[in-house]
């Protein structure tokens, strides 16, 4: 995909979506691949949305035990971005138990002190509110080694026991700066359901974290732009660093979705290392103007 071809389908940086969203490589019929959104609340978002994309159905059945991942690394509040908004793993999880899921289960490996992170964040509480299982993710007895085919960097790598046995993965990561990636968003986000991340940095971060992405794809990817870090991340020195964008990008393809997510901050996408070497993996298509990506402004 040429970077010309990418833009033309207006992904332009986020403050820009809007009146890019008019654009006609968004289509309104047939089945949608991504579904962008702007303009309304997480929760809301996320229901306009995945109707958009078939339903709750389509990803959750009766009995199943659900693993949703959102980005908790750090000790900040929901206004400060530096985490998923609480409202929509409340959502996710609401709509998960009303499809018949028999166990939803919330968890990250954080960044600063999982009790922290957990409070400060407000998802333990929306998660706890709605009958998920939130676990803290700091015990290595829970994380198992595991082999990914074809892999050339991560030989031996410990993933947590509920990412690898789930019946469902739903990845939920906030959008944001990322002082080591230029960008953390879809694919960097599974890095939370590692034991050791510290491998991935001594030993080409980009190239690790796009092989770990072909040990299991999320069934589910939601990724959560409503505010967002341009600069300091991933943590952000303040809420003054989270801007409102009140945005949202959902599908199957992370690669697909953090070429989209790459626009919305205005980088070149194939300047975002991990994302480039996910697609040449077979993780995913960075080619945007073969999807189909369906528009949702002011959804109800």
């Amino acid at each position: 995909m040429s970077i010309a071809a990418g833009l033309a389908l207006a992904l332009e940086p986020v403050s820009n979506l809007t009146p890019a969203l008019a654009g006609a490589s968004f289509k309104s019929s047939g089945a949608a691949d991504i579904v962008a959104l702007k303009n309304s609340a997480p929760a809301k978002m996320f229901e306009a949305g995945i109707k958009e994309l078939g339903g709750m159905s389509r990803f959750v059945k009766k009995g199943q035990l659900v693993v949703i991942k959102p980005n908790i690394g750090w000790a900040r509040t929901p206004a400060e971005g530096a985490n998923t908004q609480p409202e929509l793993i409340a959502r996710i999880i609401e709509l998960c138990y009303k499809e018949g899921a028999k166990k939803v289960y919330v968890f990250d490996n954080t960044c600063e002190f999982w009790r922290d992170c957990y409070l400060k964040s407000g998802i333990e509480k929306a998660a706890l509110d709605n009958n998920a299982i939130v676990l803290p993710a700091n015990r290595e007895k829970n994380y198992k080694t595991i082999a990914i085919k074809g892999a050339t960097t991560l030989k031996d790598v410990k993933a947590h026991e509920l990412f690898i046995e789930a019946d469902v993965v739903i990845n939920v990561p906030v959008l944001k700066h990322h002082g080591g990636t230029q960008m953390t968003a879809a694919l960097k986000n599974l890095m939370g359901a590692l034991w050791d991340r510290r491998f991935f940095h001594l030993n080409g971060l980009s190239q690790c974290i796009a092989e770990f992405s072909n040990f299991r794809k999320p069934d589910l990817t939601v990724i959560d732009a409503y505010r967002v870090i341009s600069a300091h991340g991933p943590r952000g020195l303040s809420d003054k660093d989270a801007a409102l964008e009140t945005t949202q990008l959902i599908g199957t393809d992370m690669v697909a979705l953090d070429t989209a997510a790459a626009m919305l901050l205005g980088y070149d996408p194939l300047k975002i290392s991990h994302v480039a070497i996910a697609e040449k993996l077979g993780g995913g298509t960075m080619a945007l103007d073969k999807l189909n990506i369906r528009k949702m402004v002011d959804p109800l």
